[in-house]
């Protein structure tokens, strides 16, 4: 098993073939995908989400997907990322997925606040930044939880052409 990084209570591993069944049930609770666009289609995660991840440890451990799992029970809990932006100025984004079970533990929080220091003292980015749809109180909890702070809202626009109410949180290496 490739460790990318541990914490108190989570390890964050590379995602491998393996994960494709928890990821389709992740992916398939209409709960976790509330504010995400709805459920996704199994086919969909097996053949594009899954291969899409594993392509970004091509160039190396720096930015991708990781699969977080208790690591005490060894239970897989989700997925957390740390990746460039999908449009400039290409800052470093933090972001999660969990199970249902796993909400209201603390472990979104603890991932996303490993996450940011591996990306100010190894990494040596300036900024990370989290996004969320506006209404998902929780999630901006957890961000703001993190240590980011809020900076703007915006309108999102998935590749369908369909648009959401976004909220955009950063945290800077100052």
């Amino acid at each position: 098993m490739h460790v990318y990084l541990e914490t108190d209570r989570v390890v964050l591993r590379r995602v491998t073939q393996a994960d494709a069944e928890e990821l389709v049930a992740l992916h398939a609770d209409p709960e976790v995908m509330r504010y995400l666009g709805g459920v996704e289609d199994p086919e969909s995660v097996r053949n594009e989400t899954l291969p899409a991840w594993l392509a970004y440890y091509e160039s190396g451990d720096d930015h991708g997907y990781w699969i977080a799992e208790d690591r005490a029970t060894g239970e897989w809990l989700g997925w957390f990322h740390l990746r460039p932006e999908h449009e400039p100025p290409f800052e470093l984004e933090v972001g999660y997925r969990l199970k249902r079970a796993a909400w209201g533990k603390g472990y979104a929080t603890e991932g996303t606040k490993a996450l940011i220091a591996k990306a100010f003292d190894e990494l040596g980015v300036d900024r990370v930044v989290a996004t969320a749809d506006e209404p998902n109180v929780a999630s901006r909890r957890v961000m703001e939880k993190s240590g980011l702070r809020f900076v703007e809202r915006f309108v999102g626009r998935d590749p369908d052409g369909s648009t959401w109410d976004g909220v955009r949180y950063a945290i800077d290496r100052a």
